[in-house]
């Protein structure tokens, strides 16, 4: 795996966003270009493994602890492709976006890093932890009800007023191909992996897991793991077309909203299946992880390890790569708590 990926990537020279306009027109060399240009902003992490989990399961599962990322999450990857990829005159203005938490403080992240103004529409019931840390990255936040329709209408006037270049959180080709740099560190590091599990809501992860394993190791199976109380992407994929929940209410925060073109492209094409897992389920999953790998996560993380247990017929005897997703969570409001 890691020679076909040196080969690749000493083939490449000098691949463009400019003429990505869509999720069918990225290509592997954008995933390794992606990967040179935040290399110096983001982390490698690490994988962890638990024997607890795999006798349980009875596979071997390999934990991609996104958690301990640059900002706390994976959306550090796709930010800072997108801010570091922009020219001087775009850059001008800064950044702006709408987001639940993790592509705000991401986003911040990275334009604090260049030197640009960031502007975030954040939803009022966001995690105050996610708020603080936007905040504390520099990024200027404007708080808008927790729906879809309420964060894109209040974005709109933000933008207007600011000028900012629109980085979306995940509908966004150039957000894509920087989150397919996670699972191109995984299948460096893991041989052999039959299956990756990463958690849906928009789908850049998914996105960017299925961009890289489709052209590096596509026998691998993917699948997406989602709350039972936001399955508007199960749904999707069953029906074949995009349907959009406007506010679904679910602890998995950071997986409340829908898919978009970009996403639905990957997930239409790549993904094996979509599984579902119920509010306590979700909780269980958290709160397992919390005590056998010893790491903070947010519950739209445990969403994956909660799938695989519901499902250990589907998953029993393989080699899985699981991605947490981040770490960005309100100590003072565990979901366990009373």
């Amino acid at each position: 795996m890691n020679a076909q990926l040196d080969k690749t990537l000493d083939a490449v020279k000098c691949v463009g966003m400019e003429s990505v306009v869509g999720a069918s027109d990225l290509t592997f060399e954008h995933v390794l270009q992606a990967r040179e240009r935040i290399a110096p902003y983001v982390h490698n992490t690490p994988i962890l493994t638990s024997s607890y989990l795999n006798d349980r399961i009875g596979a071997e599962l390999f934990f991609k602890c996104e958690n301990f990322q640059k900002a706390g999450a994976f959306k550090v990857r796709g930010a800072c492709n997108a801010v570091f990829g922009l020219s001087d005159e775009d850059a001008k203005q800064g950044v702006a976006t709408h987001s639940s938490g993790n592509h705000a403080l991401s986003l911040s992240y990275a334009a604090g890093r260049r030197g640009i103004p960031c502007h975030v529409v954040m939803p009022r019931t966001a995690p105050q932890a996610k708020k603080d840390a936007v905040i504390g990255y520099g990024g200027l936040i404007t708080e808008c009800e927790p729906s879809t329709t309420s964060r894109e209408a209040v974005f709109a006037e933000v933008q207007a007023t600011t000028g900012a270049e629109f980085v979306h959180p995940y509908n966004d080709p150039r957000v894509i191909a920087g989150q397919a740099t996670c699972s191109a560190e995984m299948l460096e590091a893991v041989d052999g992996l039959d299956s990756i599990v990463a958690p849906i809501g928009g789908g850049g992860m998914i996105s960017g897991t299925c961009l890289t394993a489709s052209n590096i190791a596509p026998n691998i199976e993917i699948f997406a793991a989602e709350p039972l109380q936001a399955d508007d992407a199960a749904r999707s994929f069953r029906s074949g077309h995009i349907i959009a929940d406007d506010a679904p209410v679910t602890v998995a925060d950071g997986l409340k909203v829908p898919l978009k073109e970009n996403t639905w492209h990957f997930v239409s094409h790549f993904v094996a299946d979509v599984m579902t897992a119920s509010e306590d389920e979700i909780v269980e999953a958290m709160k397992l992880t919390w005590q056998r790998l010893k790491i903070v996560m947010e519950p739209s993380c445990a969403v994956p390890l909660a799938v695989i247990l519901k499902n250990q017929d589907v998953f029993r005897g393989r080699r899985i790569g699981v991605i947490v997703t981040g770490g960005n969570v309100d100590l003072d409001r565990l979901p366990w708590m009373k």
